[in-house]
């Protein structure tokens, strides 16, 4: 396998210790093996019954909580039919568990001993978690405001908690200047890894909807690996003939940090840097999204579209889902927030992507 820049188009022989390129961009894997419908593993219900499409090194033995196979649950949204896709039933409560599990057994396969990372709370219960599982120390930069549920999440697993006072940014300068000391940064947001284990989403959707794609999907947008991720799995799937199209992805932030819509709608293909308003969806409170152009080209090549929604809104339709038996955290609502802006857009077989679950989330 070769890992190649996103941004420069520099090569490197893979390594499952290198996050980004030389010249800072993010990475992605050149010659990843792709989806057969044949060699799914039907009797295995977690998200490895896709083991043939990730890009693990030979014989590496899978760190696994469960995770995939969430539920797809069929509702209904002001008159519009619905599929929410439980992310939220993840082993550690989150989408973040699929990308977690690829990328730790990748690591722990070449004798990795400590990991660091940096996390709003997600992706650093996920780290947290599946290091434990691994028998690997880990190390979690947060920002100091994130939830006193997922920080306490984080800590029970055995991991080493910092709490980083600042923006959410701050948090990623620290854990970077902890790589450049040598650490292992086992990055969700970096890592070419983990879009992998985002892909299998896609997978399950086709499998769970009697073999099709659904015509459109919804989610919410901070760095974008589930966006990225999605993309990829629904692309392996049309080249292997298992679908003649791909769904039209909405990518949904909070108008309080929404640096992807605003470049949307001025027609730009990169986000520029915006401030960090505060929003009760902390999982999407990114001000500069490292992957902000592939994103913006991913969304526009699906016929897609970037919006963004208010706090009230966001707030609204978190309250509503609780109400229908669906206790997700805020940045969950963040996509549902957007279904009554998007009425007339969403036709045929429509699917919302429910990120995190409601226990991580104090307030």
């Amino acid at each position: 396998m070769r890992l190649a820049c996103a941004r420069c188009g520099a090569t490197y022989r893979w390594e499952a210790t290198r996050f980004r390129c030389d010249c800072g961009g993010p990475l992605k894997i050149a010659d990843a093996p792709a989806f057969n419908p044949a060699r799914v593993g039907v009797d295995d219900f977690t998200l490895w019954r896709y083991r043939h499409t990730l890009p693990l090194p030979r014989g590496a033995r899978p760190v696994t909580l469960g995770e995939g196979m969430t539920p797809l649950v069929e509702a209904e949204w002001d008159g519009l039919s619905v599929h929410f896709k439980c992310e939220s039933l993840n082993p550690t409560g989150s989408f973040k568990d699929r990308g977690t599990a690829i990328l730790i057994t990748a690591l722990a396969a070449t004798e990795v001993e400590a990991v660091v990372e940096d996390s709003s709370g997600n992706a650093g219960s996920s780290l947290a978690a599946y290091a434990a599982r691994a028998g690997l120390r880990a190390t979690i930069y947060v920002p100091a405001h994130a939830s006193p549920a997922k920080k306490a999440q984080i800590a029970a697993y055995g991991a080493r908690l910092v709490a980083v006072p600042g923006p959410r940014a701050a948090a990623a300068e620290a854990v970077l200047k902890a790589a450049d000391r040598g650490a292992v940064y086992a990055s969700h947001v970096y890592h070419p890894l983990i879009h992998h284990g985002m892909k299998t989403i896609a997978f399950e959707l086709w499998e769970q909807l009697g073999r099709r794609a659904p015509d459109a999907v919804v989610l919410p947008v901070g760095h974008g690996s589930l966006l990225l991720g999605l993309a990829m799995g629904f692309d392996e799937l049309r080249a292997a003939g298992c679908t003649r199209k791909v769904p039209r992805l909405y990518g949904i932030q909070a108008a309080a940090c929404a640096p992807l819509v605003a470049a949307w709608e001025r027609g730009a293909e990169e986000p520029e840097p915006v401030a960090e308003g505060d929003t009760v969806a902390e999982g999407v409170r990114i001000a500069a999204p490292v992957r902000g152009r592939e994103i913006l080209t991913t969304v526009r090549a699906s016929g897609g579209g970037m919006l963004a929604v208010s706090e009230p809104e966001i707030r609204a339709a978190w309250k509503r889902l609780a109400h229908r038996g669906f206790y997700v955290e805020p940045t969950s609502a963040v996509a549902v927030a957007a279904l009554d802006h998007l009425q007339e857009r969403l036709t045929g077989t429509v699917v919302a992507i429910l990120t995190g679950s409601g226990l991580k989330h104090s307030g």
